[in-house]
């Protein structure tokens, strides 16, 4: 993030947060420290959901959130998104799926591993 866009996010967590400390020597100080390296629209979505669910003021824990968890929450949401698209290509092809693949279903759905 830049300091102007630090700045900008400072002052909408204001708005909806009073008793945030959104002064000029904190965002150069968080910016320096904690948030230059962080993607702005990524703290945006952070803010936002933190306004919508939360009553305490936010924090820079807030405001980075937990990325590790938002970048493996995103590829379970691809490889979900892959396998119906898959499903439904054998949908149209009408065609059944290879061969074993409802036994390895059925494995997984009793916890045996591979």
């Amino acid at each position: 993030m830049k300091l102007s866009e630090v700045a900008k996010l400072y002052k909408h967590i204001k708005k909806h947060f009073p008793f945030f400390d959104a002064s000029v020597d904190r965002a150069k100080d968080d910016h320096t420290r904690y948030l230059k390296d962080f993607p702005a629209d990524t703290a945006w979505e952070n803010i936002d959901q933190h306004i919508l669910t939360e009553t305490v003021t936010p924090q820079i824990a807030h405001i980075r959130g937990r990325l590790g968890d938002q970048i493996d929450s995103k590829r379970s949401k691809d490889q979900a998104a892959e396998y119906v698209a898959q499903l439904q290509e054998w949908a149209a092809s009408d065609s059944p799926p290879p061969p074993g693949y409802w036994e390895d279903v059925r494995r997984k759905l009793r916890g045996e591993s591979q």
